[in-house]
C-alpha cells in the first residue's frame, strides 16, 4: 500500500509518501521572508507555485510513478484557509486524474501518530509549534488537550519578537542562535495558569524591554526561551503526574529547539520517565506524517472515494480534541 500526503496548513508545502508504514519520501519547501511575518495569501501563491515541481521530486525521491499510488491524504487542518485550500484543490485533483480515494487528516493528530515512530507507546505529547502550543494526551476515544495557550502560539510569539527585532520569517532558528550568546537572564513574566499558559503579555514586556535599548538582544533571546520553555514543560509535567503516563513526546517546529530538548529532558529524568522527540524532518510541518496518518486512518475505513470529491473540505479551526480516534 502506497499512500501520498500533501501538507499545507501555513508556511510549508510537502509532498510524502508511505509505503507500508515506512516513510519513502518526505519533500518540501518553505515560504520565508526578508522582513515581516507569514502572509497567508502569498504563502498560498508559493504553495501553488511550488506543488507540481514538489509532486514530481517526491515520485522520484521514492522511485516510484504515479499509478503505484493507492491514497492521496491531504491535511484537513488546522491552519490558514487560504493555505489550506491550496493543498485541498492538489489533493482533489490528484484523486480525480489518478481515480484514488482522499483520506483528509487532522496536521496536530498527524505530530502525534508520527511521533510513535519514535517508541513511543502512549505518551503526554508536548506539542510547540506556530500556531499551536498544547500538551495532549490519549483518553477514551480522543486526543484530549489537558493544557494549552489561551493566546498565541508559542512559534508565533517567538517570530513576532524576531519581527520585532528585525529578523524576518521564520524567527524561531535565528533566536536559538542569539540565545546562545547570551549569559544575562532578564527577569520576564512568567505566565502560568493551572494547565495553561498565556504569552501576550510576555510579549508586551519583551518588545518593552528591546524598545528601550536597556537590554542586549542575545540576553532577551535567552531570557525568553529559558522563561518561556520552563512554562511549557512544567505544565508538561503537571500533566504527566495527572494522567500516571510515563513517557513524553515533543513534536511541533519549535521541538527543533535544543533547548527545549534539553529542558525537557531533564524533567523526565528528574521524574523517571522516558523521553522521545523524532527527527527534525518530523518535527517541522512536513507531509510524510500526514502520508503516514493516513494510512493508518484508511485501514480502520475512513476515506472518501474519488466520485464523492464534493464532499472534500478543510476545517481551519478543527482543534485536536475534536478528532475522532476510530483507528486506536
Amino acid at each position: 500500500m502506497i499512500t501520498l500526503g500533501i501538507e499545507s496548513t501555513a508556511h510549508t508545502f510537502g509532498v510524502g509518501i508511505v509505503k507500508n508504514g515506512k516513510i519513502i519520501a518526505n519533500v518540501r519547501d518553505m515560504y520565508t521572508t526578508k522582513s515581516g511575518g507569514i502572509i497567508p495569501t502569498e504563502s498560498a501563491k508559493h504553495h501553488s507555485l511550488k506543488k507540481n515541481e514538489l509532486y514530481f521530486e517526491t515520485l522520484d525521491s521514492a522511485k516510484i510513478k504515479e499509478k503505484d499510488i493507492d491514497i492521496i491524504a491531504f491535511s484537513q487542518g488546522p491552519g490558514l484557509a487560504p493555505c489550506l485550500i491550496e493543498g485541498k484543490n492538489f489533493a482533489k485533483e490528484l484523486s480525480k486524474k489518478l481515480k484514488k480515494p482522499i483520506v483528509p487528516v487532522n496536521h496536530c493528530v498527524a505530530h502525534l501518530e508520527v511521533g510513535k515512530i519514535t517508541g513511543a507507546e502512549d505518551p503526554v505529547m508536548l506539542y510547540a509549534s506556530g500556531a499551536n502550543t498544547q500538551i495532549i494526551a490519549y483518553a477514551t476515544g480522543k486526543y484530549r488537550v489537558f493544557g494549552e495557550t489561551l493566546d498565541l502560539g508559542v512559534g508565533n510569539f517567538i517570530d513576532t519578537f524576531a519581527r520585532f527585532a528585525g529578523l524576518g520569517f521564520p524567527g524561531g532558528p535565528k533566536i536559538q542562535k542569539l540565545a546562545e550568546k547570551g549569559n544575562v537572564y532578564i527577569e520576564l513574566p512568567y505566565k502560568v495558569k493551572g494547565m495553561d499558559i498565556t504569552l501576550s503579555g510576555i510579549q508586551t514586556n519583551l518588545k518593552q524591554k528591546l524598545e528601550s535599548g536597556k537590554y542586549k538582544l542575545n540576553d532577551l533571546a535567552y531570557s525568553l526561551q529559558e522563561t518561556v520553555f520552563a512554562m511549557i514543560v512544567e505544565t508538561a509535567e503537571r500533566a504527566l503526574a495527572h494522567t500516571g503516563k510515563t513517557e513524553l513526546l515533543l513534536g511541533g517546529g519549535v521541538a527543533c529547539n535544543s533547548r527545549l530538548q534539553e529542558m525537557c529532558e531533564i524533567m523526565c529524568k528528574e521524574r523517571n520517565c522516558k523521553f522521545f522527540v523524532p527527527e527534525r524532518n518530523l518535527l517541522v510541518d512536513n507531509a510524510a506524517m500526514i502520508a503516514y496518518l493516513g494510512e493508518i486512518m484508511f485501514k480502520s475505513g475512513v476515506k472518501i472515494n474519488y466520485k464523492n470529491l464534493n464532499k472534500v473540505d478543510i476545517h481551519p479551526k478543527e482543534r485536536t480534541d475534536q478528532v475522532d480516534v476510530k483507528w486506536d
